[in-house]
């Protein structure tokens, strides 16, 4: 049976009145699921930060051992050259295995200085590592709040979430499809949400411009579906508002 337009506009509003108090419980969310996400990600971030630190950390630590075995090497090398050098017959033997021991020295150098700038690096990457160890408790604490708050509300609001989603879902089906559109469409593009409002104090309820009488009139006789002109939202009268809100209440 085809719905007379009084019906449609009723359909609508009713959808209207369930949308908005689902809306009034997200609200009461707010940015609590986008706040716990963001301190998820940085959280993760801090997790992977801290874990290439620690694994810098333990490359320049392997780069130290490494630098000590050159100079026990060296030092090991140096010993053998010195012995070598009181077996030498002459001058050209003397002078090559001077060479070699000045080498050995100098890589000696060369390590103890690469030591030195190891430690100075390990020095540094442990402040910024310890803090990063102390940021991520304070997320972590933080995280878990946020969780908790969230939760707590989640549990409180979820069954009248439920119930008004399912109310919702089964006040779509009676809709004609293209209204159903057009609401929707409505509904994303205002910031309050609201596609079907009621006419008040002779305006729009939804972006309160003065609408003329002849309008208010035929709004009332509810023979069409009438758009505001200025926001475009659809428009019902004050009385149809009420009888809609007295037969879901």
């Amino acid at each position: 049976m085809e719905q007379t337009v009084e019906q449609k506009l009723k359909a609508l509003y009713e959808l209207q009145t369930i949308h908005t108090k689902i809306d009034k419980i997200r609200q009461i969310r707010g940015e609590l699921p986008m706040e716990v996400a963001d301190l998820e990600d940085d959280v993760a971030g801090l997790e992977t930060r801290i874990q290439k630190i620690k694994s810098e950390l333990d490359d320049l630590e392997d780069d130290i051992v490494t630098r000590k075995n050159l100079i026990k090497d060296a030092l090991a090398n140096t010993k053998k050259y010195e012995t070598q050098l009181n077996e030498v017959k002459n001058n050209r033997e003397y002078d090559a295995i001077s060479k070699e021991i000045e080498i050995q020295g100098l890589d000696i150098q060369v390590s103890e200085k690469k030591i030195r700038e190891y430690g100075f690096e390990i020095t540094s990457k442990t402040q910024v590592y310890e803090k990063a160890l102390a940021d991520l408790e304070a997320r972590k604490s933080d995280l878990d709040a946020k969780k908790d708050e969230l939760g707590t509300i989640t549990a409180e609001t979820e069954k009248d979430e439920n119930e008004l989603t399912a109310q919702a879902e089964k006040a779509i089906t009676t809709i004609d499809e293209r209204l159903l559109v057009a609401y929707n469409r409505l509904r994303q593009n205002a910031k309050n949400g609201l596609a079907v409002v009621t006419i008040q104090r002779d305006s729009c309820s939804g972006c309160f411009n003065q609408i003329p009488p002849q309008r208010q009139s035929d709004i009332r006789q509810r023979k069409k579906v009438i758009v505001c002109e200025h926001c475009g939202r659809i428009l019902i009268d004050e009385q149809m508002a009420l009888e809609a809100e007295t037969a879901t209440a």
